[in-house]
């Protein structure tokens, strides 16, 4: 995932709204969201290259979902694949405290990244540039490519719009997570990479030649608890030329 909204315990209907975008090298061969083959129980897409996943929640109620930090100067050719790590924990049985403790025995096994991952009812970020585990407090958070609720502009865009929605219908909320605005020179992260790619990673939907948007999903929980999970995948043209949809919906 390259951006990633939630809203918890702050909408009288939806004890948890989340709302996250893709982004990847069109090139890269994915498989869209769906129950694994190899874990029934586990609701994810699937990266065919390396086989982990970036987000994914169970029918348990165990979710995950995970960001890369940007830093060119710290990237590691040889590091382990950040999606297995989303994988483990779907598949796995320990709490996020635990997880996340294990982790960090191995955090230099990774590039940059940051973990989003719990249960539908308690949820965490760790990222192993910080090497801290925070319990996100009920509100509207967000991150991208950086640590949580660092304010880019992206972000800042997304949870002010999440926390105006009085409906978070999935129309609002996908058309949200399509919004290609390009922020202003001065308001752009300055990550290491040319003006030029930081103007392409600007927006909340990302589009260019090789890299952008694949995928919005969101994943919600009503009140009567039944978790809901919609992905759209696009073409590489953008966000109008919507090239596949499925929805699944299960109690937790």
């Amino acid at each position: 995932m390259c951006l990633i909204l939630v809203s918890l315990k702050s909408h009288p209907s939806f004890p948890l709204v989340i709302a996250a975008n893709r982004d990847e090298f069109y090139a890269r061969e994915t498989a869209p969201m769906a129950w694994h083959e190899n874990a029934p129980s586990v609701l994810c897409g699937t990266d065919l290259k390396e086989g982990g996943t970036w987000m994914g929640v169970t029918e348990t109620g165990r979710f995950a979902a995970l960001t890369n930090h940007r830093d060119p100067s710290r990237i590691n050719p040889d590091a382990a694949s950040r999606g297995w790590i989303v994988s483990r924990f779907l598949e796995g049985t320990d709490d996020a405290p635990t997880f996340a403790d294990a982790l960090s025995r191995k955090k230099n096994s990774y590039n940059g990244f940051n973990l989003l991952f719990g249960t539908v009812d308690h949820l965490f970020h760790y990222s192993n540039i910080s090497d801290t585990l925070t319990e996100l407090a009920p509100g509207v958070h967000g991150v991208s490519n950086a640590l949580l609720n660092t304010p880019w502009p992206k972000v800042e865009t997304g949870k002010d719009a999440l926390k105006a929605m009085a409906h978070p219908s999935e129309e609002s909320l996908f058309s949200l997570l399509a919004d290609q605005t390009t922020p202003e020179d001065a308001l752009l992260p300055e990550t290491g990479m040319t003006l030029e790619w930081e103007r392409i990673l600007g927006p909340l939907f990302i589009h260019s030649e090789v890299y952008g948007t694949r995928s919005s999903c969101l994943v919600t929980l009503s009140a009567d608890r039944t978790l809901t999970a919609t992905e759209r995948t696009y073409s590489p043209t953008g966000p109008a030329d919507i090239n596949g949809e499925r929805r699944f919906q299960f109690s937790v």
